[in-house]
C-alpha cells in the first residue's frame, strides 16, 4: 500500500470537474465517464433517492473524489469488492477508473434491488469492469484484493459484513467519518485487528481505516 495524498487545501474547497481531473490525473475518458455517471445519477436520483439533493452540488470532491482516493491507497489492488454500494461510491467511481486494466473488476454487492437496477444501468451505459450482486454481502463468496464501503454501517458490524473477504486475504479500506475513533474502539470488542487511520483528502473529518490482520475476539 502506498503513502496516500496530503489533504486539499482550503482554498480547494471549490471543486469541480477540472479539479478533480487535475488531482486524480484521470484522462479525457475517465472524464467523459465520470461525468455520464453523473448524469445518470441525477436522472435515477429523481425516481429513488440515491443521494441527497445537495449531495449532487459536491459531486466531484464529496463524491468523486472521496472515492478515487482510494485507488492511489493501493494502486496494485485489481479486485474490489464494494459492500452496501447504494449510489456507486465509492465502487463505480473505482470501476470507471480501472476500465481498461487488465485483470480489473469491481463487485457492487447492494442488498435493495431498485439500487441494483441503478448500478447495473451504469455498468452498462458506460461498459465498466463491474458486477452487480443482489444480495448480502456476507453470503457472497468473492476473492478480492480489497474491500471497502462507504456509509455501509459501523465498523463493528461492517467487520462482520467484510470478514469473508478479510479471511480470504483481503485488505480492508473503509471511508470513515469524524466517529471513526468510537467505532474502532466498540469493534475492538468483538474483533482484533490492525489499523491505520489515513487523512481523507476529501474532507479534514473523514478517515480512510485501513485494515489487516483481522480475526474475531
Amino acid at each position: 500500500m502506498s503513502a496516500a495524498p496530503a489533504p486539499l487545501e482550503p482554498a480547494l474547497e471549490l471543486f469541480d470537474a477540472n479539479a478533480f481531473q487535475a488531482r486524480i490525473g484521470a484522462s479525457a475518458r475517465q472524464m467523459a465517464d465520470m461525468a455520464a455517471f453523473r448524469e445518470l445519477l441525477i436522472e435515477w436520483n429523481g425516481r429513488m433517492n440515491l443521494v441527497g439533493p445537495s449531495a449532487l452540488g459536491e459531486f466531484w470532491r464529496r463524491h468523486a473524489l472521496d472515492s478515487a482516493q482510494l485507488r492511489d491507497i493501493a494502486p496494485e489492488a485489481r479486485v474490489w469488492a464494494d459492500l452496501g454500494a447504494g449510489a456507486g461510491f465509492p465502487g463505480l467511481v473505482l470501476a470507471i477508473l480501472a476500465k481498461g486494466q487488465p485483470g480489473a473488476q469491481v463487485h457492487l454487492a447492494e442488498s435493495v434491488a431498485k439500487r441494483c437496477r441503478f448500478l447495473q444501468a451504469v455498468v452498462d451505459a458506460l461498459a465498466l469492469p463491474a458486477t452487480v450482486h443482489h444480495g448480502r454481502a456476507e453470503d457472497l463468496t468473492l476473492k478480492v484484493d480489497v474491500v471497502t464501503a462507504r456509509a455501509c454501517a459501523p465498523m463493528a458490524r461492517l467487520l462482520g459484513y467484510a470478514w469473508p473477504y478479510l479471511r480470504g486475504g483481503a485488505t480492508g479500506l473503509f471511508l470513515k467519518g469524524q466517529d471513526v475513533g468510537s467505532e474502532l474502539q466498540d469493534a475492538a470488542k468483538y474483533w482484533k485487528f490492525s489499523a491505520d487511520l489515513i487523512p481523507s483528502i476529501s474532507y479534514s473529518e473523514g478517515r480512510i481505516v485501513q485494515l489487516k490482520k483481522v480475526s474475531r475476539v
